[in-house]
């Protein structure tokens, strides 16, 4: 006892010098906000029964950065919340929910707000606590720094900050971030892409206050969004009939421009418009010297305004992912103003959209260059691209424009006593973060794009698009299935899905022969008396008849039931020279069958004509002239 005593006294003495602060610095700060809520008094560290510890203490943070009590935010969300909301089944998710939004809203309101690292370590563990929510569930995660969320808390929390995600595209960036981790986000990961938002954002600022192009676009409060062009290892082409000219290449919000490249210094820069209603296209397209077409790395931009289209080349030794990049971000911006012109959306609501469109572009060259050696799918990334692309996608517009016309962003149960239930809005955003617009100002908009507790109305559009798509993608899967490789392989996949033509060809055929006379009898007997009455037409109506039944039968006897399996004997493998012998030999028999087919349509010719042809046999086409051929065809008799 003596020596476990003393050796207790030794490690307390250790810890109190320091010693161990290393083990110590292992545990999280949930672990400490965890204790201290425990420890004290105050009604703003209340402890929650219905929530989790996680839960618990990210409603602590939020209740300290509405400065309200923990008691408070409850009280409140039990008198604004319907009793569906409230149901005990999904209290405490839905009460984080409440806080999150809340505390985001206000968060968001800060200058510099995603270099703080506090402010991405909280929005990660919101996302971590959401997971596990209820008091029940307290045992079963542990937060550490290996912690990881799913797709579903990303999506439910992430869209809550409009800078970092939005409804539609949430998805897709999830999986790009989780490429190589499994499809689970660290927070390593998550704070490596914050940054690099943070620093897409700042530049976009730097170039905005630039004096580039500052006379072209200052009476529109255009902003810079990218730049090219600008290094000579990395030029831009512009190509215009069979005219080519290396230059600078900027993109705004509302319009391209090209500076062509003098000796030392750009030229005047001709504008492309994107915004006002001229038609314009804009597509992939190939370029080369003198008008050529070799090289697929050009975008096309066509518009009324121009006589002829104008293609912008983006060199590269290899791909053409420099291409997709502009091709996507030029359309992103097209497609944003004709979104408003489309649903007339004016004023706040204009700068809305279109910062909606700035903001997907920032987080697409965030995304580049945190993960710059895998390829990506710009367009997945844009909300409006991805719109495009989407089966529903117009539904999707259509539900954006109602929530951005009628600035009622998804409200849910706002009362007159000013809880407090918004969500900044995108273009507040911008301008919190110091990007200036002509529109100003301190408004908020309703909870963004999301409802606690429920899906919004975007939420459920996206969801029916994303479904339409995977089914889209799995028949796809199915037709590119069947694309095997080698001729060989094809023809026996041809011939067992011909198998049913081949045997009734077979039945056909032996009744033809005369295999077994009875049977040749009665399908010769049958088919004269059809002919001679007349019947043949019912015959046919009624084969297809049959057909139709048979179809109709098949479904409702399989409704629900997987579809049999073609099942094709693989060939033995041929090499090169033998693929080439096969594919010679398939040729001949193609031959052959189109000789016999022109005998038999000059013995059809000639019985028509009711001239005693002479033909004994038949010269290959490869043996007579193009003369001799023709009058073998006016003239059977030689």
């Amino acid at each position: 006892m003596a020596m476990m005593s003393k050796t207790r006294n030794v490690l307390e003495g250790l810890v109190k010098d320091g010693a161990f602060k290393w083990a110590l610095s292992r545990r999280s700060s949930f672990d400490e906000e965890f204790e201290e809520m425990g420890r004290s008094p105050s009604g703003k560290r209340k402890w929650i029964a219905e929530l989790s510890p996680m839960a618990n203490v990210i409603v602590g943070r939020c209740s300290r950065i509405l400065e309200v009590s923990m008691d408070e935010l409850q009280h409140n969300f039990d008198k604004e919340a319907s009793e569906s909301i409230k149901h005990p089944s999904n209290y405490a998710r839905n009460l984080l929910e409440y806080c999150c939004f809340r505390a985001l809203a206000l968060y968001t309101q800060g200058a510099d707000h995603l270099a703080d690292k506090n402010f991405r370590r909280v929005t990660f563990d919101m996302m971590l606590a959401w997971e596990a929510p209820a008091a029940a569930s307290q045992t079963l995660v542990k937060v550490d720094k290996e912690s990881t969320v799913g797709v579903e808390a990303f999506s439910r929390i992430a869209p809550a900050i409009p800078t970092i995600a939005d409804v539609v595209t949430c998805f897709n960036l999830f999986d790009v971030l989780t490429t190589l981790t499994g499809g689970q986000l660290s927070f390593a990961i998550y704070d490596k892409y914050l940054g690099a938002l943070d620093r897409a954002i700042k530049k976009m600022k730097t170039q905005s206050e630039s004096s580039l192009l500052s006379g072209l676009r200052s009476h529109r409060g255009e902003k810079i969004l990218d730049v090219d062009g600008t290094l000579t290892t990395q030029p831009v082409l512009e190509h215009v009939g069979i005219s080519t000219w290396p230059g600078r290449l900027t993109l705004t919000d509302h319009a391209l421009y090209f500076e062509p490249l003098r000796v030392i210094t750009y030229d005047k820069a001709k504008v492309y418009d994107l915004a006002d209603d001229l038609k314009q296209i804009i597509k992939p397209e190939l370029t080369g010297p003198w008008g050529s077409r070799l090289f697929d790395k050009a975008v096309m931009y066509k518009s009324m305004s121009l006589s002829e289209p104008v293609f912008m080349e983006f060199p590269e030794l290899t791909g053409h992912s420099r291409r997709d990049y502009w091709l996507a971000v030029m359309q992103e911006i097209l497609y944003a103003h004709r979104f408003i012109r489309k649903f007339q959306i004016k004023g706040v609501e204009k700068e809305e959209t279109l910062s909606k469109a700035v903001l997907g572009i920032l987080r697409l060259q965030a995304i580049q260059e945190l993960v710059p050696s895998i390829p990506l799918r710009c367009e997945a990334l844009l909300m409006l691209n991805l719109c495009d692309q989407l089966p529903g996608g117009d539904l999707i517009l259509e539900t954006l424009a109602d929530l951005v016309s009628s600035r009622r962003l998804d409200q849910v149960n706002i009362s007159s006593s000013g809880s407090g239930m918004y969500s900044i809005s995108v273009l507040a955003v911008l301008s919190n973060l110091g990007v200036e617009s002509q529109y100003v100002n301190n408004e908020r908009l309703p909870v963004g794009e999301l409802v606690v507790g429920q899906m919004s109305s975007l939420e459920k559009a996206v969801s029916e698009s994303r479904d339409n798509y995977k089914m889209v993608e799995r028949a796809q899967a199915t037709v590119d299935g069947v694309k095997v490789d080698g001729i060989d392989t094809n023809l026996a996949v041809m011939k067992e899905l011909l198998h049913p033509m081949i045997e009734l060809g077979k039945i056909l055929d032996s009744f033809a022969s005369w295999d077994e006379p009875l049977r040749s009898l009665v399908f010769c007997s049958v088919s004269c008396y059809i002919i001679i009455r007349g019947w043949l037409g019912y015959v046919l109506v009624m084969v297809l008849l049959f057909i139709a039944i048979f179809m109709l039968l098949t479904r409702l006897c399989n409704e629900g039931q997987p579809i049999n399996h073609v099942k094709v004997t693989a060939p033995p493998a041929m090499n090169t020279m033998e693929q080439l012998l096969a594919v010679q030999n398939a040729i001949s028999q193609v031959e052959e069958l189109v000789q016999n087919g022109n005998v038999i349509l000059l013995k059809l010719r000639a019985l028509l004509l009711a001239v005693p042809s002479q033909i004994q046999g038949y010269m290959p086409i490869q043996n007579i002239n193009s003369y001799a051929f023709v009058g073998l065809l006016d003239n059977e008799c030689l």
